[in-house]
C-alpha cells in the first residue's frame, strides 16, 4: 500500500470532513479524492460514505486502527538523486542587441511597417 494514500486517508478519517483534511494537509481536494479512490481500488471495499455526514464504513473503521502501525513500519522512500549544479538551460541569441550609434544605422532589424 501506498504509504501517502494512507496517510490522506488517515487525515479524513480523524476530520470526517473532505475540505477540512485537504487543508490540513495542504493539497487540492481532486488529490485527496483521487488517493482515496486508489486506496478504495487496493482494499477492494468502500472505506468512506460520502454522503452527508461523511461517515466510515465498517472496512474503513478497521483500515483508520491499523493505517497509523502500517504508515510506521513502512520503509523510508529512497532519497532523491542530486540535482545537477547548476541553472535553468538558456538558448543564447548571441550577446544582446549593439548599442545604437547616433547617425549609423540601426543594428537590429526593424519592424515591418503595415
Amino acid at each position: 500500500m501506498n504509504v501517502t494514500h494512507l496517510q490522506r486517508f488517515v487525515a479524513i478519517a480523524e476530520h470526517l470532513h473532505f475540505p477540512r483534511a485537504a487543508i490540513a494537509l495542504g493539497i487540492p481536494l481532486a488529490s485527496l479524492y483521487t488517493s482515496l479512490d486508489k486506496l478504495k481500488e487496493e482494499v477492494g471495499h468502500p472505506l468512506v460514505n460520502r454522503d452527508k455526514p461523511t461517515t466510515l464504513t465498517p472496512a474503513g473503521a478497521a483500515l483508520a486502527k491499523d493505517a497509523p502501525r502500517l504508515i510506521a513500519e513502512a520503509p523510508e522512500p529512497p532519497a532523491a538523486p542530486p540535482k545537477p549544479a547548476g541553472g535553468k538551460a538558456k538558448a543564447a541569441k548571441g550577446k544582446g542587441r549593439a548599442p545604437i550609434v547616433k547617425g549609423q544605422p540601426k543594428p537590429y532589424k526593424k519592424r515591418q511597417g503595415r
